[in-house]
């Protein structure tokens, strides 16, 4: 009888500190498996054993919005606000740049030199960044006036896990990525991090404050889940 073996293309990182394999997908949707040596045998039991797992969690990053586009076909898309637009490729003399046309036809529009992914992918990262700081930082001045805190700093980054973050000295970050949000979702990410300022836990105070500002907050939080940082 030939046994059916559960072989998953995955990424191998090999760490001697670890005590136990770990399985993982990564921001692209590949499988990592993080373990303390490369033992193929006792890797390709744990996969066959995990793969119900496996299949679950790919099948749930592929549901997900707001992913950094392949370049590997001709419908993909860039969210931006909540909406998915589609990219058009435009050859240029020049070096790649990224230009968002909202009319006469709402698109992306990536003119390019020479086709390259990296640049692609960054592109849109300088994108998502310049509109991050053009719209973000004066919806979190507005709404600290209309909340009554002042954060000592409000900086933009691409992070791979958050949306944002208050630290202890109540300078909030906040992903560039986040532009990708519906409008309303944004806000309600501004509220959650100006309340750390006043409540720096999650309890229930804390989400009185953000009720109070924002009352279809659990609704925002469910959309939350359903985008890629």
């Amino acid at each position: 009888m030939i046994q059916n073996i559960f072989t998953p293309n995955y990424q191998l990182i090999v760490n001697p500190k670890l005590k136990y394999i770990h399985l993982t997908i990564d921001h692209q949707g590949e499988l990592i498996v993080k373990s303390p040596h490369n033992n193929q045998n006792e890797i390709t039991q744990l996969l066959s054993k995990k793969r119900d797992w496996i299949n679950r969690a790919q099948k749930k990053f592929s549901e997900k919005k707001g992913k950094f586009p392949l370049f590997d076909n001709k419908n993909e898309e860039v969210y931006y606000l909540g909406i998915p637009y589609p990219i058009r490729f435009l050859e240029a003399s020049k070096n790649n740049k990224i230009s968002f046309d909202y009319l006469p036809q709402q698109e992306f529009q990536i003119a390019y030199k020479e086709k390259n992914k990296t640049l692609f992918h960054k592109c849109i990262d300088d994108f998502y960044k310049n509109q991050a700081k053009e719209l973000l930082i004066p919806m979190v001045e507005q709404q600290a006036k209309i909340m009554k805190l002042t954060p000592t700093a409000i900086n933009v980054r691409k992070t791979k896990r958050q949306w944002g973050s208050c630290s202890a000295k109540n300078h909030l970050s906040f992903n560039s990525h986040i532009v990708k949000l519906p409008l309303d979702v944004i806000q309600y990410i501004i509220i959650h991090e100006l309340a750390h300022i006043r409540h720096k836990h999650h309890q229930k105070a804390f989400w009185k404050e953000v009720e109070h500002y924002c009352p279809n907050y659990k609704k925002c939080e469910q959309q939350l889940k359903e985008y890629l940082t």
